[in-house]
């Protein structure tokens, strides 16, 4: 819990046994009547964040959803939370799973001989009709018990939802065809349901509907589980997160010695050693040496900064060059680590939960259809019709209102395109994911990574009139190839490509700062800043001078090079564009989007990037701090825009989650990956032009199937109110919706990606 404003507090709660987005809505209501209370609740996370009163206590908040018939709980903290290793969390993911996968499996083994039986009139044997029930009687309680339980609950609250239909739908169909095999003439030997569509009234003493009440429980249970496999991933980015820091760290006591202790156990003030290659473990101050440090997975810079003495360090961030000490100066949940989780937290709880449009529409059409079921019992009873006609005619509206295709309309439509999605390198996380596609207007693109391949490259070679460029890289090449700096490596990286192998160095020197010295096949070279070739009283050409200022201009670095004391050349560095993004851009605004380039990165290297793949200056973001990117987002939406964002590192995290639309590139960090609500496999931002096609048409599909599985449905309600629906019409207009959805879902396995 947290203080916010003066009287007042936050608190976060855990809810528990939400099945539809109604749900919470309807706890959302309950705590918003209480007086000083303030709450949003999401569905997609399952939590709900409060703000009340301080004499207002959290117990009477957790009794207020209780009573609402839903379960609360204040969510351990996510370092608490985990067991080593992080087995605490797959073990709750799993016993939250676990239950709902046997019912599942139940369902599916044993609905299908049911639905087989009933359908196809050669597989119906004598006493066919009591292992019919033999096998449907699990399904329908063990199976179904989610349904039942849901819909007593809403009933107790006087509400009705999907699971209300579908207890509803299964019972009645369970229940008469009980009735008509124990008093009906249902249950005699050599009982069939013969494949005739004729529209008859009937007393309905020969008619069981068990395969309705198995298939539909089946289908049902079936979407629900793979939409709870999706939320569980809900709070895998702040874990992603977390895990990202140092877990040991080498502490530095007063008397000199060092010892190896976790992360956690570190204090303000403590002294702690980061050696090359290692993560800084929290916030500080260097205190002793210098490096480079790389800071690109938090900042976007794709610079590694160099640090001296008295200068700031972030946890998390890589030593890439010397031996630093480092004075903490923020520990736990004060460091930029945690505040950034936290900034991912706050934007997955702010975002509006997604309303299911099943549950939409079952708002009115559930308590519509218990209505008419109940005027058509009580007209037949009024006309005459007797007891059993009327209750015959009354079940079989709520019996061919069962949702059966509409339980499948989104799960198909999902699976193919989420299937097909993989085959292209799209992965879409769940169907809550694919309603913000269809309006999104405006694509954020974080530069680094995304935009860009993140890599340090040299770009060109500037030499002197005498100089010959082989020459350079081999001997540059071969003095950078002994030194950890990013810089280094890229020029490494470059020389070996294009000559091979390279010289061993001799007296290899690292200047902490400015850059490398060392003999190299008998020449004494320097490479590095300008200020290294100073020192040794060498001064750039004026040819090499101006090439230099004209790549700092479009902000590349520049690199000196010097051999036998003379400045030989300047060597370009600079994260290149990667290949596509020029032509992906394209492809973005022919889908209604306006691109804006979002960086941590000077302006310079950012207009820079923005005028080689069309990016106007006016939509150019640059210079801006991780917390800061939320607020980029934020202010765009603001403003009346539905944004997609594409970013690739934990600094981009909380801003995927912000987003309305997440596009996470494959290539990049796991935090990012687990914040974005699509991830591009293969990095290329092509992909995310292809990925917004193919979710708009999935979501295109899902509303499509739903139309047809209520029109069919609605179809029917009059025939069965008259009494008119026979087994095989309410079998023909269950299975042809049902047909119809997957097959109209089968028709995105068709989707291709732009060429």
């Amino acid at each position: 819990m947290t203080t916010t404003t003066p009287g007042t507090a936050e608190v976060e709660l855990a809810i528990g046994g939400m099945t539809c987005a109604s749900c919470a809505a309807r706890i959302e209501k309950k705590l918003n009547r209480m007086d000083g209370v303030e709450a949003t609740v999401n569905y997609a996370t399952e939590k709900a964040r409060v703000t009340f009163r301080e004499d207002v206590a959290v117990r009477e908040l957790i009794a207020t959803v209780e009573a609402t018939g839903y379960t609360a709980r204040e969510p351990a903290p996510p370092v608490q939370a985990e067991t080593p290793g992080g087995e605490g969390g797959s073990a709750q993911e799993d016993d939250g799973l676990g239950p709902l996968r046997q019912r599942l499996v139940t369902a599916v083994t044993l609905a299908v001989p049911v639905i087989v039986m009933a359908m196809v009139p050669a597989a119906q044997f004598e006493y066919w009709q009591w292992l019919s029930l033999t096998l449907a009687a699990p399904v329908v309680t063990y199976a179904a018990w989610p349904f039942h339980r849901a819909a007593f609950t809403n009933a107790r609250h006087g509400a009705a939802t999907m699971d209300t239909l579908i207890s509803v739908g299964t019972s009645a169909a369970f229940l008469w065809s009980l009735w008509a095999l124990f008093f009906g003439t249902a249950g005699e030997p050599g009982m069939t349901h013969p494949f005739e569509l004729t529209i008859a009234r009937s007393d309905g003493a020969g008619n069981i509907y068990l395969e309705a009440a198995a298939g539909v429980t089946a289908f049902i249970l079936a979407g629900r589980y793979f939409e709870a496999r999706s939320k569980r991933k809900a709070g895998s980015a702040l874990k992603a997160l977390l895990e990202l820091g140092a877990k040991d760290v080498t502490v530095l006591r007063a008397d000199g010695s060092e010892h190896t202790v976790p992360t956690a156990e570190l204090t303000v003030g403590d002294r702690f050693l980061v050696r090359p290659g290692e993560k800084i473990a929290t916030d500080g101050i260097v205190v002793e040496g210098t490096s480079a440090v790389d800071a690109s997975m938090l900042t976007g810079e794709s610079v590694p900064v160099e640090v001296v003495t008295g200068d700031s360090v972030t946890g998390a961030t890589i030593n890439a060059g010397g031996r630093l000490v480092v004075e903490a100066t923020r520990v736990g949940a004060d460091t930029q680590l945690a505040r950034m989780a936290q900034l991912v937290q706050d934007a997955q709880n702010g975002k509006a939960a997604a309303q299911r449009l099943a549950d939409r529409i079952s708002a009115v059409f559930v308590p519509v259809v218990i209505a008419l079921a109940l005027g058509t019992l009580g007209f037949w009873l009024g006309n005459g019709a007797g007891l059993t006609a009327a209750f015959t005619a009354a079940v079989a509206v709520l019996i061919i209102a069962c949702p059966c295709a509409l339980g499948l309309a989104t799960p198909t439509a999902l699976m193919v395109g989420t299937g097909r999605g993989a085959q292209l390198g799209i992965l879409i996380k769940g169907p809550e994911v694919l309603e913000s596609t269809r309006r999104v207007d405006t694509i954020v693109l974080d530069k680094t990574g995304t935009v860009t391949t993140g890599r340090m490259t040299l770009r060109a070679v500037h030499t002197a009139d005498t100089t010959d460029e082989a020459e350079v890289l081999r001997l540059a090449g071969a003095l950078e190839h002994s030194s950890e700096h990013p810089i280094a490596r890229a020029v490494a990286d470059a020389a070996r490509s294009k000559l091979g192998s390279l010289p061993t160095p001799e007296d290899f020197a690292n200047i902490p700062g400015l850059g490398v010295q060392g003999i190299v096949d008998g020449h004494a070279v320097l490479v590095g800043r300008e200020r290294l070739l100073a020192e040794w009283a060498m001064e750039l050409p004026a040819d090499l001078e101006q090439a230099k200022s004209l790549a700092e201009a479009a902000g590349h670095t520049g690199i000196t090079i010097a051999w036998d004391g003379e400045a030989r050349a300047v060597l370009e560095i600079a994260d290149a564009v990667k290949d596509t993004s020029g032509e992906a851009i394209d492809r973005l605004r022919a889908l209604g989007l306006t691109p804006i380039l979002l960086t941590g990165d000077n302006r310079a290297v950012a207009d820079s990037v923005a005028r080689e793949i069309g990016i106007t200056p006016e939509n150019v973001i640059a210079e801006v701090l991780p917390q800061d990117k939320v607020d980029v987002v934020k202010r765009l939406q603001s403003e009346g825009r539905t944004v997609a964002m594409a970013g690739d590192g934990v600094n981009d995290a909380a801003a995927l989650a912000q987003a309305d639309l997440g596009l996470a590139m494959g290539t990049g960090t796991d935090a990012a990956i687990e914040a974005g609500d699509l991830t591009l496999v293969r990095g290329d931002l092509r992909t995310a032009a292809d990925a917004i096609r193919l979710a708009r048409r999935t979501l295109t599909t899902i509303r499509t199937n739903l139309f047809w599985a209520f029109a069919y449905n609605v179809a029917a309600l009059p025939l069965a109110a008259a009494g008119l629906l026979n087994p095989m019409i309410a079998g023909a207009a269950m299975a042809f919706s049902s047909v119809f959805v997957v097959g109209n879902s089968l028709r995105l396995r068709s989707f291709r990606a732009t060429a």
